[in-house]
């Protein structure tokens, strides 16, 4: 079958799934393939479950002409999101970066929601799957989108916007992360900065941060709104404090906004100002955008503050790389609260470099001024030495404070998603 004759049947059957746990009637199930599991196999309880054709590419599971039978499910899925996003139309925002990516879709979101009718990527869907889901998802009601892209290896967000086609691009920033996949710093950029190479080649238009050298250093020759802590920007703003939720002025005509954020943080000053920049450029009020900012509270224990019966903490348990773990340690030192403690966990997928970067944090931690620092996971254990208590695992870690409880501290959490560290709040 070919793709304009999938996407008839798509129009008519416009829900798409690729779990067969979850099956809304009508819809169409597409048989991916993973490491350990093999979608075809469950076409036909999809089916069965509601679903009104599975797209699959193995003929073994042909059961009649409610099964497509495709050369390769992903590429299909793919293909057809390529295609539905053409017939659409609306303009996309694509947003990639090693950090911020996340927090900077959440308040562009809430910023131009407030005055259009728009899609943006649900929680992390970021990737070769989760971003044709999304565009799926869009219908001629929705006046704009917000597609976020995440990378792990070179040409990855080159597969990704080709696929989204967006009109407008924002890269966060560059840092050193998923280094087993990108090779090297340069690789990072490299493979973020296709997402410019787009936007140049296309003739779109970039919201940039002007006080990342490295991003304009790929900048050129595309056609940029800036934002940053110079007065030239056209989204100027600076931060007023930081204790520990972020507050930041920022200027449109002369006028001074004062926004009180739920952010943790002045590194997420830039993230904010973004969301001004994009807000300005589509033409919404400036009391809209400050009100769609304050409004705003992260999820998923993204620089949440949380307080227990104990202590109070910042949980930054979802990820963790060398830059993001820099600017957590630095914000958490210049706090004014004591006692202090740490809670961190071993940064993942860096490579033959992890030991040399996990070094670094620990040296980073010995200027600081913490009362208590507990550090988790193989790379801390061998960065650590004896100068801090280690535990092998996140089990060794919580099973310890349940004997040696915590209390009245202020303590900073923050580890890789695959340390689960948010595990240790319950003990906290």
């Amino acid at each position: 079958m070919t793709i304009p004759e999938l996407y008839e049947l798509f129009i008519h059957n416009p829900k798409v799934t690729t779990d067969s746990r979850n099956c809304p009637r009508g819809s169409i199930f597409f048989a991916l393939k993973g490491d350990k599991f093999d979608g075809n196999q469950y076409a036909e309880k999809a089916l069965a479950s509601g679903c009104v054709y599975a797209v699959i590419d193995n003929p073994d599971y042909f059961i009649g002409e409610r099964t497509i039978l495709v050369d390769n499910v992903l590429t299909t899925l793919q293909q057809l999101a390529h295609r539905h996003r053409k017939v659409i139309g609306c303009p996309i925002i694509g947003i990639t970066g090693t950090n911020g990516k996340t927090t900077t879709k959440e308040l562009l979101a809430s910023v131009l929601s407030t005055k259009y009718n728009l899609l943006y990527t649900e929680g992390n869907l970021n990737n070769h799957i989760g971003v044709p889901l999304t565009l799926l998802r869009l219908t001629h009601d929705h006046e704009m989108a917000v597609i976020e892209m995440g990378a792990s290896h070179p040409g990855d967000i080159k597969e990704l916007v080709d696929i989204a086609q967006p009109n407008y691009g924002i890269i966060t920033n560059v840092g050193r992360a998923h280094l087993e996949g990108f090779g090297s710093f340069e690789g990072v950029i490299k493979t973020k900065g296709e997402l410019y190479d787009y936007m140049r080649r296309t003739k779109g238009k970039i919201f940039i941060n002007q006080d990342n050298k490295y991003l304009k250093e790929i900048a050129n020759g595309i056609e940029q709104v800036t934002y940053g802590s110079d007065e030239t920007a056209f989204a100027w703003g600076c931060v007023v404090s930081c204790n520990p939720y972020l507050t930041f002025e920022w200027k449109q005509q002369g006028k001074i906004h004062t926004v009180e954020t739920h952010l943790i943080g002045n590194y997420n000053l830039d993230n904010a100002l973004v969301a001004v920049a994009v807000g300005r450029f589509f033409k919404i009020p400036a009391e809209r955008i400050s009100r769609a900012i304050a409004a705003y509270e992260p999820t998923n224990n993204r620089s949440q503050l949380k307080k227990t019966e104990n202590n109070e903490l910042i949980i930054d348990a979802y990820n963790a790389n060398p830059s993001s773990m820099k600017v957590a340690l630095d914000n958490f030192a210049t706090m004014p609260v004591s006692p202090k403690a740490l809670i961190l966990g071993d940064m993942r997928e860096l490579g033959p470099t992890s030991d040399e970067l996990h070094t670094e944090v620990v040296a980073r931690i010995k200027e600081g001024n913490y009362d208590k620092v507990f550090l988790c996971g193989e790379h801390f254990q061998k960065a650590a030495g004896k100068d801090f208590t280690t535990y092998a695992t996140t089990e060794e870690l919580i099973e310890a404070l349940r004997k040696n409880p915590l209390e009245g501290y202020h303590v900073l959490i923050k580890g890789s998603h695959g340390m689960a560290l948010e595990r240790v709040v319950e003990v906290l």
